[in-house]
C-alpha cells in the first residue's frame, strides 16, 4: 500500500524545491527573506489544476494534472456534473449517464468512466487505492466475474447472437470497459457501507442488552449517538438503492451508459461515409459537389440508394439488438448489486427495530416504576391521614376545661387503643377500595 500511494502522488515540482530552498538561505544583511509561501502551490491553485487518476483499458494507471475546463472539453460534461465530483461539497450517491462519460460519486469513489479511461480524484484515502487495485487486477485479468453465476440460457442466447465486446471476443464472461469500472466501483460502495452496517450491529447489540438489564444516563447517551449514526447511515444506503433501483426502472438511461456501443456505431459510420466517398472519387464524381440526377448514370444512382437503404436497415437492426442486450446484460449487472444492497438496508432496519423495541421496553419498565412509586404515594398519603387522626383526638383534649374523664387514671390508655382501632379500620378501608377500584394489584 505504501508503494502504491509513492506511485500515485504527484511529483513535487522542482520549482517549488528550488524556492523552498532559496526561501530557507539567509541573505547579505542576515536576514531571511519570506517563509511560508509557495509561488508554485499558489499559481496552482489559481489555475484551478487537479490531480487525477487515470487508469486505460489495458490497466496502466498514471497521475494527470487537469484544470476543471479542460475535463469538461475532454469528457463532454457540464460544468454541474463535475461539481459533483467536488470533494469539498457532500453529495448524495450519484451515478450519472452521458453522451461519452458516466459520473459516478459513490461514497469515497468519485470517478468519471468513459470508454477509454477511468479519472478518479486522486486521493490518499484506502477505498480509493483498493478501486485502482481492484481495477487494474480485473483488466489485466480480462474475466468479469459478474456472469458466472448465470444460468446456461442466457449464455446460450448471447452465443447464438454472436456478441462481439470491445475485445473481440464472443465470451459472454467479458463485460466493456465502462461497465468493469462501474461494477467495481459499485462493488466498493456496497462494500464498504456494508463493512459499516456490521460494525455498527456489533456495537449495538451488546449495548442495547446492557441498557435493558441497567438503565443508565451513561449508557441512554450511547444509545442516542448509536441511532444518530444508525439513521445517516441508513440514509446513504437508502440513497445508493434508490439510485439503482431508477437505473434499472429506466431502459433509456441504461441504454446512454453503454459508450463502447456507441462509439463502434459513430466510428463505423464514419469509416461508411469515407469508404462512400471513396467510391464516388474511384467512379470520377466530385465529393464536394452536388451530384445532379440528371448527368449520374441511373444505374449508379439505384446502387447508391439500395447500400444507403440497406445500411440504414443494418444499422437500425443492429443497434436495437444490441440495446437490447446491453440493456439485459447491465440490468443482470444492477440487479446483483441492488440485492446486495438490499440486504445491508434490510440489516440496518432490523437494527432499527431492535433499538424501537428495546425503546418500548425500557418505556413499559419506566412506566411500571412509576406506577409503583405512585402507589407507594397513594399508601403514604392514606397513613398520613390515620395518623393525623391521633394530631385531632390530641387537639380535642389539649382544650383548657376540665371534665370528670381526666380524673380517670385508665382514661389516656382506652383513648390510645380506640382511636389506633379507629385509625387502622380506616386505613383497612381505603386499601379495600383501592382494591376495589383497581387502584393497587391484588
Amino acid at each position: 500500500m505504501a508503494d502504491l500511494k509513492e506511485r500515485l502522488l504527484p511529483p513535487k515540482p522542482q520549482s517549488a524545491i528550488n524556492i523552498r530552498d532559496a526561501s530557507y538561505r539567509p541573505s547579505a544583511s542576515g536576514r531571511q527573506p519570506f517563509q511560508g509561501m509557495d509561488l508554485s502551490g499558489l499559481k496552482k491553485r489559481g489555475q484551478g489544476l487537479r490531480s487525477w487518476i487515470r487508469v486505460d483499458t489495458s490497466g496502466n494507471s498514471q497521475i494527470i494534472e487537469v484544470d476543471k475546463f479542460t475535463m469538461m472539453r475532454r469528457c463532454d460534461l457540464p460544468a454541474r456534473d463535475l461539481r459533483l465530483l467536488d470533494p469539498l461539497f457532500v453529495y448524495p450517491s450519484t451515478i450519472l449517464g452521458r453522451e461519452k462519460a458516466i459520473v459516478v460519486n459513490l461514497e469515497q469513489i468519485r470517478c468519471i468512466i468513459t470508454a477509454d479511461e477511468v479519472l478518479l480524484l486522486n486521493s490518499l484515502d484506502s477505498y480509493v487505492l483498493h478501486y485502482v487495485v481492484e481495477l487494474q487486477r480485473r483488466l489485466t485479468s480480462g474475466v468479469g466475474e459478474v456472469w458466472q453465476s448465470e444460468g446456461p440460457e442466457l449464455n446460450r442466447r448471447r452465443s447464438s447472437r454472436g456478441f462481439d465486446n470491445v475485445y473481440g471476443s464472443t465470451s459472454p464472461d467479458y463485460l466493456p470497459f465502462e461497465f468493469r469500472a462501474l461494477e467495481v466501483a459499485l462493488e466498493a460502495a456496497c462494500t464498504f457501507l456494508d463493512s459499516q452496517a456490521a460494525e455498527l450491529e456489533i456495537e449495538a447489540y451488546p449495548l442495547l442488552d446492557e441498557l435493558t438489564s441497567k438503565i443508565s444516563t451513561l449508557n441512554l447517551e450511547r444509545v442516542r449517538r448509536l441511532k444518530s449514526r444508525l439513521v445517516a447511515l441508513t440514509r446513504r444506503v437508502q440513497k445508493v438503492r434508490d439510485e439503482i433501483e431508477q437505473l434499472m426502472d429506466d431502459d433509456g438511461d441504461m441504454a446512454e451508459m453503454y459508450l463502447t456501443e456507441k462509439k463502434s456505431r459513430m466510428e463505423s459510420s464514419f469509416y461508411g461515409d469515407q469508404s462512400l466517398v471513396g467510391f464516388r472519387s474511384n467512379d470520377g464524381l466530385s465529393a464536394s459537389a452536388p451530384v445532379s440526377p440528371v448527368a449520374s448514370p441511373p444505374e449508379l444512382r439505384r446502387l447508391e440508394k439500395s447500400l444507403s437503404i440497406a445500411r440504414s436497415r443494418h444499422e437500425s437492426m443492429r443497434s436495437s439488438e444490441s440495446a437490447t442486450e446491453n440493456i439485459e446484460e447491465l440490468e443482470m449487472l444492477l440487479e446483483a448489486y441492488f440485492v446486495l444492497i438490499d440486504s445491508t438496508l434490510n440489516k440496518l432496519t432490523s437494527l432499527k427495530e431492535y433499538i424501537d423495541d428495546t425503546e418500548d421496553f425500557i418505556n413499559i419498565q419506566l412506566d411500571n416504576v412509576r406506577n409503583q412509586l405512585i402507589q407507594f404515594e397513594l399508601l403514604l398519603t392514606t397513613a398520613t391521614f390515620v395518623v393525623a387522626i391521633f394530631g385531632v383526638v390530641a387537639g380535642i383534649f389539649g382544650m383548657n376545661f376540665a371534665i370528670p374523664m381526666f380524673d380517670d387514671p385508665g382514661a389516656f390508655k382506652w383513648v390510645l387503643i380506640i382511636t389506633g382501632v379507629c385509625g387502622i379500620i380506616i386505613f383497612c378501608a381505603f386499601v379495600w377500595f383501592f382494591k376495589y377500584r383497581r387502584l393497587m394489584p391484588l
